[in-house]
């Protein structure tokens, strides 16, 4: 079928062309295409039977292997049943077997292993016994240990308890108790504490009665064993106990010798060694100074520990530890480890900071005490107390520069404290002349000499002198004469004294004095208003003081940078080195607390005036002796003061302020006078009166200098600083003038009358003096 559809294909394809063709040639062609045809059916034929005789062999061979597997697979089951049926049943009871004989041999292996470590557990007491009670401490203790390994083998069993690991427990906690007890009594004989009765360690007597005793020769029966010491603090290492031992002596070492040789310089060490053993005790002796120096403190602790480290502690640990590199520890290392920071914390704090030096010239003697330092750890470090480089104490001493400085910075300020608390009425007189105490400081550098006289001389040779002829007094920039407290004196040759320490010091040094000193100003700055508060609201003296204290100050701050500017240190140089940052709340701060109390005598003043019934009926004589009364206590007032002042205030200073509160006196009687709207004739009187007591009396309260005949000055000048005094004066003329003198005084305006009080004013005490007549009408109608 398959070669039918290409042979009917090609008949298509003829047919399809022999449309093109002759139809004569049409039968022709078909007959040959015919045969063709046949012929491609045979040879197709032909190659199918060819293909399928091939095929035919391989198709039996495939069924007789087919056949084959089939067989192998009925056997495969038939062994595979066999199997399943037989061999499985003996292989499990095998592995039954096997698992049975294992779990056998691992009991049997424990059992085995437990027995070995029972036996070696009672071999190590029954050793531990004998080696103690040769007093081979080593040996034994060596012995309990491996004991104890062997028990918390054992122990660490699980699954597998015997009640005898309980026993063997309590006997070996007893066995090891046991062993301590025997090396704490061997180590009582070698160490021997004579304490003083009292339980007061501390003080000098009590310190004075303690020793140390080391046992230097063993007896006959431990010469056999090996050194003592050495014998009992290695069992004590291998028992864990040595750490404990040796603390516990390290702190009586430190409580009972080595601190009191430190902080008491009259104590010193004594030595004595007899057949057996080796006394430490001390000897007091008279000191030459309130704290040892460096040098002898070194010497007494280094003295101590050569014989501690002689007779005691100069044992190596080797037999206790199994690390090659472990054998060189000896027990001076271990003390030294646990010693050593609260006694080089007890060095530092009780010997070194007492010798730093308090001023920069004695620096360069502390290279004595430094190099006394390196020659103490390094003996330290030879007897093995030591190890390492450079310690706290080393590095401590070399930082000399630093401490001195905050040593000195902390010295400032605490001695600048103690000046501001102290009391401010204890004054000094300043004048003009005055100066502080201080060693001239050289000039700046000489080339701005040469460059300043260079100038000079081309100014006076080239340009024509424009000086004037009136020149200024030397005492122009100068604080006037003046009271101040001696403790701001003090504060302010400190702040010098600190700031010439600082140009003599090294950078670092200098910029930390700098600033100390703007600190002490701070600190008055805070500390003097608050700690002298009330006293200051209620005293008028000290509040004036005070105000004298901030100017002085103030006043030396302006020029303080700039005098040693050229001498401190060149990180200050470039305009940091100034204190006029704080020279206006200096004056702020003694302004506000003199004003303060201005306004405290302002408001008395005016009290004491509104008990005067407001000059009102004085014909009235209990009225009259109410405002007298007022009179006189506001003059008491004012001279009181005036004396308390007197000599403490500047004269300038002095003046305004009376010159103020008598003119608040003034101003107050003034304007109650002049709101008066009836005053008679005797009413007038007695006002004028009191006025004049005011105008006679006032003046005598100017008194700024003890000198009573230096004072007439000022007394002369009342008017310059009462600003309402000739006011005072006209109103004392109007109560005793009559209408015409009024108008005269007023004179169109352009009179003396005019110049004190308005129109409505003097309007108004014309029509409380005068009746309402013609002649007040005219003067009246005058005053415009």
């Amino acid at each position: 079928m398959a070669a039918a559809e290409p042979a009917g294909s090609l008949v298509a394809a003829v047919l399809a062309h022999s449309g093109r063709l002759d139809k004569e040639d049409l039968g022709t062609r078909i007959g040959r295409l015919s045969r063709r045809v046949e012929e491609l059916k045979g040879e197709v034929c032909n190659m199918i039977n060819k293909k399928y005789n091939e095929f035919l062999p391989s198709m039996q061979s495939a069924e007789e292997l087919v056949s084959q597997v089939d067989g192998l697979s009925s056997n495969i089951d038939l062994l595979r049943a066999g199997i399943e049926n037989e061999v499985q049943r003996d292989l499990n009871v095998a592995v039954a077997e096997f698992t049975e004989l294992k779990q056998q041999l691992e009991r049997d292996t424990l059992v085995l292993s437990i027995l070995k470590k029972l036996q070696e557990f009672d071999t190590a007491i029954k050793e531990y016994n004998t080696a103690l009670l040769e007093k081979k401490y080593v040996a034994a203790a060596q012995q309990l240990e491996k004991a104890r390994s062997n028990l918390k083998m054992l122990e660490s069993r699980k699954g597998f308890e015997l009640k005898i690991l309980k026993a063997l427990s309590t006997e070996l906690t007893v066995q090891t108790q046991n062993m301590l007890y025997h090396l704490g009594e061997e180590w009582q004989k070698l160490t021997v504490w004579k304490l003083p009765p009292s339980k007061e360690s501390s003080s000098l007597e009590s310190v004075m009665q303690s020793e140390l005793h080391l046992c230097t020769v063993p007896s006959k029966e431990e010469e056999i064993a090996g050194p003592p010491v050495a014998s009992v603090l290695q069992a004590f290492a291998v028992l864990g106990e040595l750490h404990t031992k040796l603390k516990t002596f390290g702190q009586l070492l430190l409580k009972l010798i080595l601190k009191p040789l430190i902080s008491y310089p009259s104590l010193r060490p004594l030595v004595e060694e007899q057949s057996d053993v080796v006394i430490l005790r001390f000897k007091s002796e008279e000191p030459n100074l309130d704290h040892s120096s460096p040098v002898e403190v070194f010497d007494k602790t280094k003295l101590v520990l050569e014989v501690l480290h002689k007779y005691l502690l100069n044992v190596p640990l080797e037999e206790c530890v199994e690390d090659k590199k472990e054998c060189k520890v000896t027990l001076s290392e271990l003390l030294g480890d646990m010693i050593w920071e609260e006694l080089s914390d007890c060095l530092i704090r009780n010997c070194l900071v007492n010798s730093i030096p308090t001023n920069s010239s004695k620096l360069e003697e502390y290279v004595e005490v430094i190099k006394s330092t390196e020659e103490f750890e390094k003996a330290l470090k030879s007897m093995q107390f030591l190890k390492g480089d450079t310690t706290d104490l080393l590095k401590y001493a070399r930082n000399v520069n630093s401490h001195f400085a905050n040593k000195k910075c902390q010295d400032v300020i605490v001695a600048a404290r103690k000046l501001m608390t102290s009391e401010i009425h204890n004054t000094v007189k300043i004048t003009p002349d005055s100066s502080v105490a201080l060693p001239r400081l050289p000039d700046p550098g000489a080339g701005d000499h040469l460059k300043t006289q260079k100038t000079s001389k081309l100014v006076h040779s080239e340009v024509v002198n424009l000086e004037n002829e009136t020149k200024l007094s030397q005492y122009t920039f100068s604080l006037p004469t003046c009271r101040i407290s001696s403790s701001v004196e003090k504060l302010m040759e400190l702040a010098y004294q600190t700031l010439l320490e600082a140009t003599a010091s090294t950078d670092q040094c200098c910029i930390q004095l700098f600033y100390s000193v703007r600190n002490i100003f701070q600190l008055f700055y805070d500390v003097v208003p608050t700690y002298h508060k009330e006293n200051l609201q209620k005293l008028p003296q000290l509040a004036a003081i005070h105000h004298n204290n901030c100017m002085y100050i103030a006043h030396h701050l302006l020029t303080l940078g700039h005098q040693f500017r050229y001498r401190l240190t060149s990180i200050l140089c470039d305009g940091t080195a100034t204190f006029v940052d704080m020279v206006p709340g200096f004056r702020r701060l003694g302004m506000e607390c003199f004003l303060a109390q201005m306004r405290v005598q302002k408001g008395e003043i005016l009290e004491r005036l509104s008990s005067a019934r407001n000059f009102s009926n004085m014909d009235d004589e209990e009225n009259y002796c109410a405002a007298n009364r007022a009179i006189r206590q506001v003059l008491h007032q004012l001279k009181r003061l005036g004396k308390v002042w007197q000599d403490v205030l500047p004269v300038n200073v002095y003046c305004k302020a009376m010159g103020t509160l008598l003119n608040t006196a003034l101003t107050e009687i003034v304007t109650r006078i002049t709101a008066l709207e009836d005053i008679s004739a005797e009413d007038a009187d007695r006002l004028y009166s009191l006025c004049r007591t005011m105008v006679e009396e006032g003046p005598q309260v100017f008194t700024p200098l003890p000198e009573e005949d230096k004072n007439k000055k000022y007394q002369e000048e009342v008017p310059v600083y009462v600003q309402k005094w000739m006011t005072f004066k006209e109103l004392m003329i109007i109560l005793q003038a009559n209408l015409q003198e009024i108008v005269d005084q007023w004179a169109d305006g352009k009179g003396p009358l005019a110049a004190e009080f308005s129109p409505a004013e003097v309007k108004s005490l014309i029509r409380a003096l005068f009746q309402n007549t013609e002649r007040r009408a005219a003067a009246l109608a005058k005053i415009k």
